[in-house]
């Protein structure tokens, strides 16, 4: 199925704390790239995401950190723009370099110690293991207090996975940190997080108990190639998240997508771009469920 650090130049470090149940991921790429966004949640907890933006003078990503703690995690973005800068990346200034690190956080905070979220430090340590190697424990990073299953009214552990896809000659990657809401569903209909498909209300309905933002999915995906229309990327990776998890994009959830580029060489064929990152997507929420 692949990884995200199948694609050259992408690096993924993690850290976490398994006891307090949150930590953070961050995704380096390659200096020259073009960077889109989708959101469709209506709770999320970002930095930075308007940069990428149509029409926006600055539409690329040094690094994206994804991270626990909701709001409170994204402190962490600091350690990353820190590491970032020792080594003089960023967007250029005349006062020097800005390094750009969006960055999104999922509500982990009901899962684990809710006194603990990732800041500078734990965001700097996931920048300094950045590594090509594979993502392989789902537990990982920013996924440890990860949880799907909530509409029913339980709780499933869920986490971060990822996956890739060939476009042609070109690699699309994705990585996912599934805390959705909603269940997660098999193309044969069967779900791996106990949804049985029925259309029903959520079980808060009946109670005075609301889990307002406690949710939350986020996916990045990149390729190797240059996008001319980097942002139907992301749309299209929102689209692979509804189509396997129900419900997707409540108010409940965060729900944001980054697509990230490279800046030069011949532009791919966009729809096949697109559609790699679409199956790239499932398949890394799938991994998401798995082990």
């Amino acid at each position: 199925m692949g990884c995200i650090t199948d694609v050259p130049g992408v690096l993924v470090g993690h850290w976490e704390d398994l006891t307090a149940r949150t930590g953070c991921t961050v995704i380096r790429f390659p200096h020259d790239n073009t960077a889109g966004v989708e959101v469709r949640g209506a709770a999320p907890a970002s930095r930075e995401l308007d940069l990428l933006r149509p029409g926006m003078s600055v539409r690329r990503a040094d690094a994206v950190l994804l991270t626990g703690g909701s709001a409170f995690g994204l402190g962490a973005a600091q350690g990353v723009v820190d590491g970032l800068l020792a080594e003089g990346r960023g967007q250029p200034t005349p006062t020097g370099p800005v390094p750009i690190v969006p960055a999104a956080g999922i509500f982990d905070r009901m899962i684990g110690d809710i006194t603990a979220a990732p800041g500078p430090a734990e965001g700097r340590a996931a920048f300094d293991a950045a590594s090509s190697d594979p993502v392989e424990d789902r537990r990982s990073g920013a996924g440890a207090g990860a949880t799907v299953g909530k509409w029913r009214g339980g709780l499933v552990d869920a986490g971060i996975g990822s996956g890739s896809r060939q476009a042609g000659a070109a690699t699309v990657g994705a990585l996912v940190v599934l805390n959705a809401v909603g269940d997660v569903y098999l193309p044969d209909g069967s779900s791996t997080s106990g949804g049985d498909g029925t259309l029903a209300p959520p079980i808060w309905a009946m109670s005075d108990e609301v889990p307002f933002e406690a949710n939350t999915t986020l996916i990045v995906v990149a390729t190797d190639a240059p996008a001319a229309e980097v942002d139907r990327m992301a749309i299209r990776a929102q689209d692979a998240l509804a189509a396997v998890v129900r419900p997707a994009h409540t108010r409940y959830d965060g729900d944001v997508a980054i697509a990230v580029a490279r800046g030069e060489g011949p532009i791919a064929d966009a729809d096949l771009l697109q559609e790699a990152a679409f199956h790239a997507t499932i398949d890394a929420i799938y991994a998401c469920m798995e082990g």
